[in-house]
């Protein structure tokens, strides 16, 4: 068996949750700062329904969590009226929010965070996996790429973890912590988190000025930011008491929805949905980051899987003899096109464009990575080096440089022709590695990058904006 699996921790509970109600496990705090507290398991000598909740309702662990105070504003009130106005967008939302909530919810609740912060989401990107904003903000969380980076989320040729459920979870865990110590409200918290902590700060100095309060509703925002709490507290108040709103809740059980596998060597991702035997759509529902069709054991990565298939898998796997991998990565070593890469490399043009996504006139910048079929000669894993930091650079051919006519000898009164010199080549970077960039850019995560409601209301997308919420609206949902 050529897929290992390190054991990180045995699902078990806690002493006494079984009277509490609660949900737990004795996962350790991670010293590896890809290690989550998402359920997982050792799949060879572990079984996944040892796994279990003694609480089979998650709504009821979250209203208990709940800490924040109704603001009972107008604002709050229009963005309840909103959403009581469009319950087929409401239970789209819920409903896709099923997959992912019991892990945010062990993660509010492991941090001792107030319960309303799972919810965030909903306000962001209607837990949409894949959404993007016009401001280039993606994933559940919509982090921008600084900010990504700055949280240590990896975007590379490989994956964009701030797509990736559990490590852009734990990103938007840490920053909220880091602006609520710095605000003292979780209110002034979020309104950073949207808006950026400067621009708080820079509101605050005013009122102070001023000789008026600090707190978020006194300060000056911006229409989207003053809107975000409204937002996050009408979902507050639909979870709290659905039936006044005519909105039905899905049923969420207060149990692991995935169990998150370590990979021990590359596989394919068609490899692992076949013998997971789950819908090509599920598989990338939970592990969006993936941008190719291999994921790497190097990149200390983890697959999710429903909890009810991770056994299949485990079966399905340990009878599995051939090649659980038909990709492997190379860097390019000299700036050519495609076609002279593929020839370079061995590989079909076709695939090698198609695979990396490189558009057609496009060449291949030295010192790109880019994902080519496993041979013979190329037998091996790909290293942590390149599963870590590979990019792919693109550029445009140089025009030929112009020639320039002579003028003829002994013409008067003509001008010399004009030499317009080649442009220069223009390069596109697709994927970047890993990288801290300045705090400034964490402090402006959310400025115009927040999602919105009205748009899938009205055609089923699912993270869109309205201008009478005041948001900016992502590009793609489901």
């Amino acid at each position: 068996m050529r897929m290992l699996y390190a054991a990180i921790f045995i699902a078990a509970f806690l002493s006494g949750c079984a009277s509490t109600g609660d949900w737990s496990s004795d996962t350790p705090t991670k010293a590896n700062s890809k290690a989550s507290r998402a359920t997982r398991v050792n799949l060879k000598d572990q079984s996944v329904s040892k796994v279990y909740a003694p609480s089979d309702n998650l709504w009821i662990r979250i209203r208990d969590g709940f800490q924040m105070e109704p603001m009972n504003t107008p604002l709050e009130i229009e963005q309840v009226r909103w959403l009581a106005a469009r319950p087929d967008y409401v239970n789209r939302s819920m409903t896709r929010s099923s997959r992912y909530l019991f892990y945010i919810v062990q993660e509010v609740n492991a941090r001792n965070m107030p319960t309303e912060i799972a919810l965030l989401p909903f306000v962001e990107s209607a837990f949409v996996t894949n959404a993007k904003s016009s401001a280039k903000a993606v994933g559940l969380w919509q982090f921008m790429p600084a900010t990504g980076k700055d949280f240590r989320l990896t975007q590379n040729v490989f994956r964009d973890e701030r797509r990736d459920v559990v490590q852009s979870t734990d990103a938007a865990l840490d920053y909220l912590q880091r602006l609520n110590n710095q605000f003292g409200s979780w209110e002034l918290a979020l309104a950073a988190y949207n808006w950026g902590a400067g621009n708080i700060a820079k509101a605050q100095k005013r009122n102070a000025a001023a000789g008026l309060p600090t707190d978020y509703e006194s300060l000056t925002l911006p229409r989207e930011t003053r809107n975000y709490v409204p937002k996050l507290m009408a979902y507050r108040q639909i979870v709290l008491d659905p039936q006044a709103y005519g909105i039905v809740l899905p049923d969420l059980e207060n149990h692991p929805y995935f169990v998150a596998v370590d990979v021990g060597s590359d596989i394919d991702v068609a490899l692992v949905i076949k013998l997971a035997e789950i819908p090509t759509d599920e598989f990338q529902s939970l592990n969006p980051s993936f941008n190719k069709p291999v994921i790497l054991s190097n990149a200390n990565q983890q697959i999710l899987l429903p909890f009810a298939h991770a056994e299949i898998f485990q079966d399905n796997l340990k009878q599995y003899t051939k090649s659980l991998s038909s990709w492997t990565a190379v860097q390019v070593a000299k700036t050519e096109s495609v076609d002279q890469a593929a020839k370079t490399l061995g590989v079909d043009v076709d695939t090698l464009r198609e695979v990396n996504g490189i558009p057609k006139g496009m060449r291949i910048r030295a010192g790109s990575t880019v994902l080519i079929p496993k041979t013979n000669r190329r037998p091996g894993d790909v290293s942590t080096a390149m599963a870590e930091n590979a990019s792919l650079s693109l550029e445009k051919p140089v025009p030929p440089a112009s020639k320039c006519p002579k003028p003829a000898k002994g013409a008067k009164g003509t001008k010399p022709a004009k030499c317009v010199p080649a442009n220069n080549a223009k390069t596109t970077e697709k994927g970047s590695s890993k990288g801290n960039s300045s705090g400034k850019n964490a402090a402006s995560q959310h400025k115009s990058a927040s999602t919105g409601l009205a748009k899938s209301a009205k055609n089923g997308s699912s993270a869109t904006s309205a201008s009478k919420n005041g948001s900016k609206g992502v590009s793609k949902s489901q």
